[in-house]
């Protein structure tokens, strides 16, 4: 249930992260800090190519930067 609560969260910072072009830096800040607010104690964020994103789950890229040449893939790493 945590894990699909997190795909919906993970979604809408998606869709909002794509209205506007960002700093890839500047966005992984922003999404590092949502998910430390919801307790998760172990997680990778990764900036990756979109080539790259694409052999993830889509459920995982949790945002776009550089105009959408670039994603952010999130991992939780379970203990």
């Amino acid at each position: 249930m945590k894990r699909f609560a997190l795909a919906i969260i993970f979604g809408v910072l998606a869709t909002s992260a794509m209205a506007a072009p960002k700093d890839c830096e500047e966005l992984r800040k922003e999404i590092e800090i949502k998910i430390q607010a919801n307790a998760v104690p172990s997680y990778t964020l990764e900036i990756v190519s979109k080539e790259e994103a694409e052999k993830h789950d889509m459920a995982m890229v949790v945002g776009t930067c550089q105009n959408g040449t670039k994603a952010i893939v999130y991992q939780r790493n379970d203990n």
